[in-house]
């Protein structure tokens, strides 16, 4: 038998990730305020009424875009720190996870740079800043547990947690520059998938691996 509520339920969901959806891409190209609820509702294929219903307004709109990305960003971060593999193997899976996640949500991280760079609204700019650095804070616990244990060498944790997101965020932030020094499209996302994810999980490995080594 068809459980109905299960399937209205399953169809609330998907219409919501589809109004966050297009409002990412929308707020990452037009800015805040140049994304109007009109337009996010007309790209998600839903009425004003119903993102408002969901949402609120266009505030509410854009604070769930920003939290839906970071809570589960995080959530696999503190899960990572409790498992019970030795410090390499955590650094070596974050690598994995935070290249995956960072390549593959171009609109989130252009929203979080317009976001950052004009800090037109401080209150969601310090909302920014805490999540990054809530994130930083857990990678840092890896380097200094590996310290501690001796199977990393005495370095700088914070300045390596700043070289795993800044090669990262090069990529992306400026990514008409990295497509000419690696002569690879990187608005392409096959090529991005397929060729640019394993090499700088790659690179990151290895100089990471020479960094930290006993």
């Amino acid at each position: 038998m068809i459980n109905f509520a299960a399937q209205v339920k399953v169809l609330k969901t998907d219409k919501k990730e589809s109004i966050l959806d297009s409002a990412e891409k929308l707020f990452a190209t037009l800015g805040y305020d140049g994304a109007s609820t009109r337009l996010i509702a007309n790209e998600a294929g839903v009425n004003v009424a119903m993102l408002n219903y969901y949402f609120g307004s266009k505030k509410g709109v854009y604070k769930t875009v920003l939290e839906r990305r970071y809570k589960g960003f995080h959530q696999d971060l503190f899960d990572l720190n409790k498992r019970d593999i030795s410090s390499w193997d955590k650094l070596s899976q974050f690598i994995e996870m935070y290249s995956s996640r960072i390549l593959s949500q171009h609109s989130f991280h252009k929203l979080i740079q317009r976001e950052m760079s004009l800090r037109q609204r401080p209150e969601t700019a310090d909302f920014i800043c805490s999540q990054m650095a809530q994130s930083a804070h857990e990678v840092c616990k890896i380097l200094k547990e590996g310290i501690k244990n001796k199977s990393f060498k005495e370095v700088d944790p914070e300045f390596t947690v700043a070289t795993i997101f800044g090669t990262n965020y090069y990529l992306i932030g400026i990514a008409p520059v990295a497509s000419l020094l690696l002569e690879k499209d990187l608005t392409n996302q096959d090529i991005i998938d397929n060729e640019i994810k394993p090499r700088i999980n790659k690179h990151l490995k290895d100089l990471l691996k020479a960094h930290l080594q006993p």
